[in-house]
């Protein structure tokens, strides 16, 4: 299983959010954002924030660093290594079962991934066999739209997409055609852009927050 980072609740936890990292980041990225997200404070949800393993990424010269995948080409399309995209999705699988065993329904579990952690995340969520309660994704771009089974489980998945309209990294048109593929596939994705680069603004995680009140019913 993947290590991670774990933030508890102050009473116990009945739901929880499993949030993945970007390219060369870790799980300690994520990890100050919990306090701004403005839930109740008895608001009952686990933050697992895990480490994606150290391995060579090709665009970066073979230099090994913490990825989810290796990206081979940055051209628009993304060249990405399918079997390694898949194998961290499992992994998340694992994550989230690790939740259900300690007796949170699938139902009360929110995958949320921001740029290679987005697009694990749209793989893990959309074809995950058991009822999820929502996906966020930030910076991010569908890297498995031809190859997903899509779960009958999560066919009307909430989908909020979050995106910098000024973003060298993952150009925003990634975010636009991420959510077209989605509402092709029967989603109604929720889209939200803001004024930023590669990166999360207060105004975003304000939005995160709300999403997750929505979905987890915090009062």
């Amino acid at each position: 299983m993947l290590k991670f980072e774990v933030i508890e609740p102050k009473g116990t936890a009945d739901a929880a959010v499993i949030w993945l990292h970007g390219l060369g980041a870790s799980g300690h990225d994520f990890v100050p954002v919990v306090p701004h997200l403005g839930l109740p404070d008895n608001h009952g949800v686990r933050f697992v924030f895990p480490h994606a393993p150290e391995i060579p990424v090709t665009i970066n010269g073979g230099m090994v660093m913490p990825a989810w995948y290796d990206i081979l080409a940055m051209s628009i399309e993304r060249e990405i290594d399918i079997v390694q995209i898949e194998s961290s999705s499992a992994a998340v699988g694992e994550l989230i079962q690790r939740e259900l065993d300690a007796g949170i329904a699938s139902e009360r579990i929110v995958l949320a991934g921001f740029s290679q952690g987005g697009a694990v995340v749209y793989h893990a969520a959309l074809s995950y066999p058991k009822t999820l309660a929502g996906l966020l994704t930030m910076s991010t771009y569908f890297a498995t739209a031809k190859e997903v089974k899509l779960a009958e489980a999560n066919k009307a998945l909430p989908i909020h997409i979050f995106h910098g309209s000024q973003d060298p990294m993952v150009p925003e048109t990634m975010g636009h055609t991420a959510n077209q593929i989605l509402q092709s596939m029967g989603f109604k994705p929720n889209y939200r852009s803001y004024p930023m680069q590669h990166e999360v603004c207060g105004e975003e995680i304000s939005d995160i927050g709300n999403s997750l009140k929505e979905w987890l019913q915090l009062a």
